[in-house]
């Protein structure tokens, strides 16, 4: 390890746009093919090993998850963007604000769901509508998943910070830890090795809660060997607390950001329920595809999360000179790599489906059905994904949740239930991408008519930045498109 400390990264306001986005978008990517790849091989052990009702109870049990990484993922994101405009205005101590404001919250805010989600997990689970063979099941996944919350959400929050500073390379480092150890551990703790007691699916998540608390612990070491200029020092105190105005910004702007994670979770828990209605071999069909669909739509999101934290570092620096060439080739990676990925799922369907779920069961007839169906219109989804991220740079949250709103919730979701008492649940697979277009095209006309240049995260007083790098926070260039 280095014995000077480390400096930040200003790569992301210089040079090619095409190449520095690219360059920034592969460890996101890596980490979340990554991530993926640790919940399909843990659902390789559960389907193979524990059958498809266990299959079927983790799909729903990971749909309230998804739900609480939303709630506070738009505080996370707030904080991410915050952080990439000071580290482009040159202000290190505002960044410091921001994640002192926001580790405070972090640890209140998930010690409080840790607590009374262990206690309402059976209820969720009958709200869903859980099939009654993987009810139980689901309810001991869950609860052990609620106990490790808060170690789930600080790590979580560590790797967006240093993204938002311009280092998203930690950040995969770290997660390449905490697959292999989650990846590892699962069959130790689902079947039993020696003096460990089988756990059987509740052991899955006892891996997962392990392999967070080692890779949490690690990564914060690591950053203070190096001396990380993000970490805390004595005499920096004052920066490790809530800070009133930051912390009003996090809400403001955090809370659309969140509700946009919400909304698309309370989706997958409304189309969750629809599809159980079918019975446990279309939900564990269900749970095989969206283990592939999350693969489908990593590019995207890695794009936009890169997108977004490159976009927010250049208006901390006033290059609004750069933005729109951002997002055209954002968008353009997307088409590439997305498009990739959904030309090799038509082409290795049913293989690549046998990898969750057995090939003799009536289930995998019914994914390859589905896939059919869907995939396509994740490039479109795509596209959204990418202009929200840039244009949430700014501050502009509440557009991106309307159409959010406007896709999932006043199409996608009225389609399928509008239409399932007659086409059955050929109306669940087909709202998809009538919701992703719909999401398309209001993304474009907003990217093009909107206001978003205009918006800001937070007011140049309230961090007490210098002036000129206050203004180049909150202000267009007079170049900016």
């Amino acid at each position: 390890m280095s014995a000077t400390m480390q400096r930040p990264n200003r790569a992301l306001t210089e040079g090619a746009i095409g190449k520095t986005l690219f360059l920034f978008t592969l460890p996101i990517l890596a980490g979340n093919v990554l991530q993926s790849l640790n919940g399909s091989v843990n659902a390789i052990w559960v389907g193979h090993g524990l059958g498809e009702a266990a299959l079927a109870a983790t799909s729903n049990a990971n749909t309230i998850l998804f739900f609480l990484l939303g709630a506070v993922f738009g505080i996370g994101m707030a904080s991410t963007i915050l952080i990439g405009q000071s580290m482009g205005a040159g202000n290190v101590a505002q960044a410091k604000r921001v994640i002192g404001t926001s580790i405070v919250f972090f640890t209140a805010f998930s010690v409080i769901v840790s607590a009374f989600g262990f206690f309402v997990t059976p209820h969720l689970m009958t709200m869903m509508q859980t099939p009654p063979e993987s009810q139980p099941l689901a309810v001991a996944y869950l609860r052990v998943i609620f106990i490790g919350m808060p170690f789930l959400y600080l790590l979580s929050f560590c790797g967006m910070a240093l993204r938002g500073a311009g280092d998203a390379r930690t950040p995969f480092l770290f997660l390449v830890l905490n697959v292999v150890l989650d990846i590892g551990l699962n069959p130790v703790f689902i079947f039993g090795i020696g003096p460990i007691p089988r756990m059987g699916i509740a052991g899955s998540a006892f891996a997962s809660v392990v392999a967070q608390v080692v890779t949490l612990v690690a990564l914060i070491v690591v950053l203070y060997r190096k001396k990380h200029f993000l970490t805390f020092h004595k005499g920096e105190g004052d920066l490790l607390r809530i800070n009133g105005p930051i912390l009003r910004s996090l809400f403001t702007k955090g809370i659309p950001m969140g509700l946009q994670m919400v909304v698309m979770s309370l989706s997958m828990i409304a189309m969750i329920s629809l599809v159980n209605r079918f019975g446990a071999h279309t939900t564990a069909a269900y749970g095989a595809c969206f283990q592939l669909w999350n693969y489908i739509q990593m590019p995207s999101l890695a794009v936009g999360m890169a997108a977004s934290s490159m976009a927010a570092q250049n208006v901390g620096a006033g290059r609004w000179d750069r933005i729109t060439r951002i997002v055209f080739t954002g968008v353009g990676f997307n088409f590439l790599l997305t498009g990739t990925l959904v030309s090799i799922c038509y082409l290795f369907n049913r293989g690549a489906l046998g990898l969750f779920l057995p090939l003799e069961g009536g289930a995998i007839d019914i994914a390859q059905h589905i896939n059919h169906i869907v995939v396509w219109s994740f490039v479109f989804f795509g596209v959204s994904f990418v202009i929200a991220g840039v244009v949430r740079s700014t501050g502009a949250v509440i557009p991106p949740l309307i159409i959010l709103v406007i896709a999932l919730w006043l199409v996608r979701i009225p389609f399928a239930y509008g239409f399932v008492d007659k086409w059955g649940a050929d109306a669940i697979w087909w709202s998809f991408p009538i919701g992703s277009l719909v999401s398309l095209t209001l993304s474009v006309l907003y990217y093009r008519f909107g206001n978003w240049r205009q918006a800001r995260m937070i007011a140049p007083t309230t961090a007490n930045p210098p002036p000129q790098a206050a203004k180049a926070a909150v202000e267009p260039s007079a170049t900016g498109s």
